[in-house]
């Protein structure tokens, strides 16, 4: 990645020949600190794969997306394919969880994990993004595939400065009817009296949303997830801060996240594709999404203990999700209207509501008298967290949970020699889980018996909650090696330690088993024995991830990159069946290698590629062995790269083209081996731009030949079909004054 300090060498230096490089001059690169292990290190001192996507880089992004998880798959080889939609369902890094962040602090809802998120995040406010890849429990809250930290954007010294970015983007496939536009204002400023300020608002509209072959893409694809369509968004990000002499900072801020989408047709999925069926207009209410979150950070560079940062936060969120209507087979069931004949209830659409507060405590203690350069991280972690989701009468459709998670960490990072670094520590966390009694509403499913199909009722279903303990050290243990001033060697050991989605569980209470359902015909059929179930017998297991990684990374005058190789394991993993509709745990492996790589050609011309590999196993009978291949919507493209070239004229313009290909996938998914093939695809993208009247014009083309491929992240939700955006056509315009 152009951004990060340390790039790949090795399979760039190849393509060079002597007398070419002699005619570049060496590219001297700068220390790189990042924060997303809590502390600000050298990413040289890290021995996990860190990537950096600098303020540059995301201007350079948002040319031609506003999304971040768009800009998240381009950029991080390890990332899934974006969805392109409001939704992120099916995108995992690794195969696994990504855990969020905004300024350190967690936006996911780990009580029920419902993956819309990345997608609502302003890239307008964001000053960098930081990823470290791995299982890691520095955290908390679930970050067994990896940890990205959007760090938001600093006010500058002086008075009010103002910067404007609008741009419309459209279809060429309809160019009237699917006009987006943005717009995007940023004021901040800095007074000699210590008191700084940074406010930006953001808007964004969208219409229709087109494939390559120029059909409509429906609003809801992936079955109540919400879609890229037919929505308006309003993000806000408002921080005011104070310094005070000594090296003491204290800074209040709030992000509002708003979208409202009004889709206009339900979804046909009992087709060859999702599509929308334009007989059938949207009954449902909009899909929404009102979340803010509110941060008081206080830090001290001179406590007597070392570097101190304590951050009060609080989470108010609710997402409103998409109504569906039944279809057999892709959308099995649904809550119970009462009529077999019309069997969808109108209030067949969730709301969810999560109210999160806390306090994460850190301190960077120096241990120079102890050992020369050694330092530790330590602190402490409370979160308390309320969950629940509601039907749009007012009924739950899971059990309203109420977690209160403590957790203590050290992590000490020690230099053995000038080249030899190495780091370790361990996280203890304890939480205490309330389940409340929850009655679950009527539900209604069609499932195979024979050669027939049997049409079922299932009845409400009491469940009985209860206080739950959880508690588990984790550990980490790395070193980093310099081979070369600019070069490095790192490899080592993390575990990740997460509760699995509870909600989901107890959302399928019953669900899954034949013993709570009755023939449409007899729909009371269940004695009293079988009309209450205990949340202990259907209660999810923590689960721990391993990571093991080993990578080389740097950079050799005009070469820079690295190339890392990572396994993945756990006993507990989370698979998802989505013709089943039921959640499991089994051992599963999940491995691969990825390499990130960039050479500048000439002082004009920069080249680089991004590509990653990942595949995966799992324990489908528990007997102990890795009998089968993880399901499509854990892992959707084996291999997938980005190639690109950026030129820089000499007049300031700047051109960039880009490649982005995907494998498809053809993998036994069970013992039967079952297999549900994905396509692959590949693309090509343009970005021009240039200095206009002070500020800087650019015109961007995506999918650049209006290629008709697959939604590789949104075909293997359900296993469905969904096509991909076909070519879009986005001009914009920047301006600080």
């Amino acid at each position: 990645m152009r951004t990060s300090k340390y790039l790949l060498f090795s399979a760039l230096g190849l393509l060079s020949t002597p007398a070419a490089a002699q005619q570049r001059a060496p590219v001297a690169l700068e220390e790189i600190t990042v924060t997303a292990a809590r502390a600000e290190r050298a990413i040289s001192d890290i021995p996990q794969t860190v990537q950096v996507v600098q303020r540059q880089e995301i201007e350079e992004q948002l040319k031609q997306t506003g999304s971040a998880s768009a800009v998240l798959a381009k950029l991080l080889p390890g990332f899934s394919v974006s969805n392109q939609t409001i939704s992120g369902a099916s995108e995992t890094y690794r195969g696994r969880d990504l855990l969020v962040l905004m300024d350190g602090v967690p936006l996911t809802t780990p009580l029920r994990d419902v993956s819309r998120l990345l997608s609502l995040i302003d890239l307008n406010s964001v000053e960098r993004i930081e990823l470290v890849a791995g299982a890691s429990s520095l955290y908390g809250a679930g970050a067994t595939g990896g940890t990205v930290n959007f760090i938001t954007r600093k006010a500058q010294a002086g008075g009010p400065r103002v910067s404007v970015n609008t741009a419309l983007r459209t279809f060429t496939a309809d160019p009237g009817g699917s006009l987006a536009p943005e717009l995007s204002a940023t004021v901040s400023g800095k007074g000699a009296n210590g008191i700084d300020y940074l406010f930006v608002g953001s808007g964004r509209g969208a219409q229709k949303t087109y494939d390559g072959a120029g059909r409509e893409l429906p609003s809801d694809a992936m079955l109540g997830q919400g879609g890229g369509d037919r929505f308006v968004s309003g993000n806000f990000l408002g921080k005011v801060g104070y310094d005070f002499d000594g090296g003491k900072r204290i800074e209040a801020s709030i992000a509002q996240f708003y979208l409202d989408q009004t889709p206009r047709y339900l979804t046909n999925y009992a087709g060859a594709y999702a599509r929308p069926d334009f007989t059938k207009p949207y009954t449902g209410e909009s899909v929404l999404e009102d979340t803010r979150t509110i941060q008081l950070r206080y830090s001290d560079s001179d406590f007597v203990l070392g570097n101190l940062s304590v951050v009060g936060f609080y989470n108010d969120i609710k997402k409103r999700f998409n109504y569906s209507e039944f279809s057999y087979p892709y959308n099995s069931l649904v809550y119970y209207s009462g009529n077999p004949l019309r069997p969808t209830s109108p209030a067949n659409q969730t709301t969810l509501f999560s109210e999160r507060g806390g306090m994460n405590l850190s301190v960077d203690t120096p241990l120079d008298r102890i050992w020369n350069g050694a330092r530790v991280t330590w602190g402490t972690d409370v979160v308390h967290d309320r969950t629940w989701q509601t039907l749009t009468d007012g009924r739950d459709v899971f059990t309203p949970l109420t977690q209160v998670t403590t957790a203590g960490f050290a992590l000490a990072q020690v230099p053995i020699t000038d080249r030899l670094t190495v780091r370790g520590g361990v996280r203890y966390e304890h939480s205490d889980l309330s389940v409340d009694n929850f009655l679950r509403p009527t539900a209604y499913a069609q499932t195979p018996l024979g050669n027939s199909v049997v049409a079922l009722v299932l009845p409400p279903l009491n469940v009985i909650g209860g206080q739950y303990e959880y508690a588990s050290p984790t550990y980490n243990l790395g070193a980093t090696f310099k081979l070369a001033p600019q070069v490095e060697m790192f490899g080592g050991f993390s575990q990740g330690y997460a509760l699995p989605d509870v909600g989901a569980y107890t959302r399928r209470a019953g669900l899954s088993s034949r013993a709570y359902a009755c023939l449409v015909t007899n729909p009371n059929c269940l004695p009293a024995a079988r009309q209450t179930i205990s949340f202990s017998s259907i209660s999810p297991e923590p689960q721990i991830v391993n990571n093991y990684e080993l990578g080389i990374r740097g950079g050799n005058g005009p070469y820079k990159g690295s190339i890392t190789g990572f396994v993945s394991t756990s006993e507990k993993g989370v698979t998802f069946d989505p013709v089943t509709n039921l959640i499991s745990q089994q051992k599963e492996m999940i491995y691969g290698i990825e390499y990130i790589g960039e050479m500048a050609v000439t002082s004009n011309f920069t080249f680089g590629t991004t590509v990653g590999y990942r595949e995966g196993r799992y324990d489908s009978n528990k007997d102990g062995v890795l009998d089968s291949w993880l399901p499509n919507n854990r892992i959707a493209t084996p291999v997938r790269g980005l190639v690109y070239g950026d030129y820089r004229f000499d007049n300031g313009i700047k051109l960039r083209v880009e490649g982005e290909g995907w494998s498809g996938r053809n993998r036994g998914i069970n013992l039967a081996n079952t297999v549900y093939p994905i396509e692959g695809g590949f693309t090509m993208n343009a970005a021009l731009s240039g200095p206009v009247y002070g500020g800087e014009a650019y015109a961007a083309v995506n999918n650049l030949f209006d290629t008709t491929v697959q939604n590789p992240t949104a075909t293997s939700v359900r296993n469905l079909p969904v096509y991909s955006w076909g070519r879009t056509v986005t001009v914009g315009y920047r301006k600080t004054f």
